[in-house]
């Protein structure tokens, strides 16, 4: 089912140390409106949405791992030479010490991932629609967490990302039409 090639979707390449910032990034790790819930969601709801708009839940349901795997980097890459004063002051020590160099599923206030953050009504409009705000906040906190560093480098990976959450809204606004084309024909048996 899968054919692994070790490389990013897209480079991430980090231009100086900057634990804070990695605090930051977090929220898109394991925070209500990050990439973790946005794969979990879309591939949980893929199972009552209609055969014909599956394939667009099923497709950016997995980018969004991908997506993902491109913020764990940016973390392990801002963090990978800080000194404990430096991921103290940052407010990851606790993190650290707790986790080492791995990561935790949490935003970045520290609160742990939940299910809770998972939409699923059952309803294929409803879903997409939550969908499609789902991708607009996602939008809205790339652009805050470029706007947050100084950094190139970061901000081209993180533009990269913030311009995948405007095409995934792209897609589901068309799922959502497909659906009322659909439910707005005369079915005959």
């Amino acid at each position: 089912m899968w054919l692994y090639e070790k490389k990013l979707q897209y480079p991430v390449k980090v231009s100086k140390c900057d634990p804070m910032m990695a605090k930051f990034l977090t929220e898109q790790y394991g925070g209500a409106d990050g990439e973790l819930a946005a794969a979990l969601r879309y591939l949980n709801q893929r199972y009552t949405i209609p055969d014909k708009v599956i394939g667009v839940l099923n497709d950016i349901g997995t980018e969004e791992f991908a997506h993902l795997e491109m913020i764990a980097t940016m973390i392990y890459k801002l963090t990978k030479d800080a000194t404990p004063e430096q991921l103290r002051a940052a407010g990851l020590g606790e993190d650290f010490v707790n986790h080492g160099g791995d990561l935790f599923y949490s935003n970045a206030r520290g609160v742990p991932w939940t299910a809770s953050y998972i939409a699923a009504k059952g309803d294929p409009l409803a879903n997409l629609y939550e969908d499609i705000a789902a991708e607009e906040k996602a939008r809205a906190t790339y652009q805050w967490l470029i706007d947050y560093t100084d950094d190139v480098d970061l901000q081209d990976s993180l533009k990269f990302l913030r311009e995948r959450e405007i095409v995934h809204a792209m897609r589901f606004k068309e799922a959502v039409e497909i659906i009322k084309a659909d439910m707005g024909q005369k079915k005959v048996y």
